[in-house]
């Protein structure tokens, strides 16, 4: 049972727009405005293609979201009880009218917009909440733009979604979603004309104006600190400047500005694979590759800039990027995100990943689920990611699906180089409601043959302290002896391996299980190195890995 003190801790930082919006949605019910379309606007200029989204129709009433397939041959698959509303979500997007490939399925295409108009009426949910209406406008309108023309009775259906979503507007919710919401009412106010359009497009342009403001920080990242959802928004601010190209209309004033830094932070926050790390909600596949941004961008006139050097500081949201011979190191010592809104918060502070040749080493778990079930409360827990738990407990509470009580403040960081080592180091206060108020402080000290980490737990009493190391599941790990681990990639014959994992003394350390969660559906075994230390009053823990090119 979730206590007093959570709640208060959860709902203390919501703004008040928050509380009474909420209420204001759940009781508000607009009228369905089902007057004909306003007239289409032309074109004047070519729009650009967006990244191609995942293959999804499979068949005529068979199709694949989150790594699950289904049939929705039966009305009821709309809104079917059996699927988890995430799922459910995707079938309301349309995403695959984007997809690489679509142009081959335009029968199935109109057909399946035919039936939703037909089979779910205007105002039922899930498919006509606010975030699946914002996403499945942009859908069909760019479908439009790109040639792949939809039924004529969907320019109808359009218009009315854009009215509905203008009485829905999601300021209950706020950051991705409210983004979300304003670049629909965007394009739909750029792909009709007249004056019920310009002020759908008036209102877009005001409120991305407005959020963009409040949710691109200084460095470059959203707010939310994910670095999926920061490139669903990056993608989202391309799409709007395409769109007004498009149609030779005013973009949002600030838009332009912020796709440089946005590229800059996305650049940083990748690994040599290319893809982007686990911190917070994270997974492949559910945003554009960051490769396939960078070419969106590029084709628009944005370049993706110069290659981050050995040392990047992305200070305004707490990250950092340190990089030494064969090892890139990604490192968390940011806040769970805005007070008002860690929906996608992990307890994951001080965590970090590493690539060692190319190739994930030391990772967070990742993500495979949402809503408010069990596995989604282990997969933001501390014991999920690559850092430190106190007595077992979780660095910010996390519960339900995105709520957080007490959050794990950053009391300092910094990030520098001495000589030829790098250096990173930061304290966080999550555990201060335990006996003996203990803080976590971390010091990475990274050079080109080894990464040396330091956990220093500060307070009164006696805790146990588990230091969890998750491993990528390409790699393989076996005791040596003496605390001593051998880290090997799998199918490599090298009885040496490529790393050793160098315990204290003092820690009981052995493999355990783990689990990775690359993308959503998804669950693969992986392994992970567990330390263990009981202790009174102050403890540093330090653990070494050094490797061979």
């Amino acid at each position: 049972m979730t206590s007093f003190t959570t709640y208060f801790e959860t709902l203390r930082h919501l703004r008040a727009q928050q509380i009474y919006r909420r209420i204001w949605f759940r009781l508000a019910r607009p009228r369905v405005d089902m007057r004909p379309e306003p007239p289409r606007r032309s074109p004047v200029a070519t729009f650009v293609p967006p990244p191609p989204k995942p293959r999804s129709v499979l068949g005529p009433d068979l199709v694949s979201f989150l790594n699950e397939q289904g049939s929705i041959a039966d009305a009821n698959a709309w809104t079917s009880a059996h699927r988890s509303k995430l799922w459910l979500y995707n079938l309301h997007y349309f995403d695959d009218l984007l997809a690489a490939d679509a142009a081959s399925r335009y029968i199935l295409h109109d057909r399946l917009i035919r039936r939703w108009i037909e089979e779910h009426p205007p105002g039922r949910s899930p498919g006509w909440e606010p975030y699946p209406t914002s996403l499945r406008i942009v859908n069909w309108t760019m479908a439009c733009l790109l040639g792949r023309e939809v039924p004529a009775v969907a320019n109808h259906s359009l218009a009315v979604q854009a009215r509905w979503l203008r009485r829905r507007l999601e300021f209950h919710l706020l950051g991705n979603h409210l983004l979300a919401n304003a670049k629909a009412l965007f394009v739909a106010g750029s792909f009709f004309t007249g004056d019920e359009a310009e002020r759908w497009l008036t209102l877009g342009r005001t409120l991305l104006e407005r959020e963009i403001e409040e949710q691109i920080l200084q460095d470059g990242a959203h707010f939310e600190l994910s670095p999926m959802y920061h490139l669903i928004t990056l993608t989202d601010l391309l799409d709007v400047l395409n769109v007004s190209r498009a149609f030779d209309l005013a973009p949002p004033r600030n838009a332009a500005a912020a796709v440089p830094r946005m590229l800059h932070w996305s650049r940083v926050m990748r690994h040599p694979d290319g893809e982007i790390p686990f911190f917070n909600d994270a997974a492949f596949g559910i945003a554009p590759a960051p490769g396939a941004v960078d070419d969106y961008a590029d084709r628009l006139g944005f370049a993706a800039g110069p290659k981050p050097g050995d040392l990047s500081d992305l200070s305004a949201s707490g990250y950092a990027r340190l990089a030494r011979g064969d090892a890139v190191l990604l490192l968390d010592a940011a806040p769970v995100g805005p007070d008002y809104l860690p929906a996608h918060a992990h307890a994951d502070t001080l965590s970090f990943e590493l690539s060692l040749f190319g190739r994930r080493v030391i990772v967070n778990s990742g993500t495979s689920v949402y809503g408010g079930g069990p596995e989604r409360r282990r997969q933001r827990g501390t014991a999920a990611h690559s850092t430190v738990a106190i007595e077992g407990t979780d660095s910010s509470e996390v519960w339900g699906g995105f709520r957080v009580g007490r959050r794990a403040r950053i009391l300092e960081r910094r990030i520098f180089a001495e000589d030829a080592t790098l250096l990173a180091t930061a304290v966080h206060d999550g555990y201060r409601h335990l006996p003996g108020q203990p803080s976590h402080r971390r010091e990475w000290r990274l050079r080109a043959e080894d990464l040396t980490i330091r956990d220093h737990i500060s307070g009164e009493g006696n805790r146990t302290v588990f230091v969890w190391f998750h491993l990528h599941p390409d790699i393989t790990v076996s005791p040596i002896a003496d605390g001593r681990f051998r880290l090997s990639f799998m199918g490599t014959e090298s009885e040496s391996g490529f790393a050793t994992l160098v315990t204290p003394p003092d820690a009981a350390a052995a493999v355990t299980n783990s689990r990775y969660h690359p993308r959503f559906g998804t669950d693969e075994p992986a392994s992970a190195v567990l330390l263990s230390v009981r202790a009174t009053g102050n403890l540093v823990v330090e653990t070494r890995l050094h490797w061979v090119g």
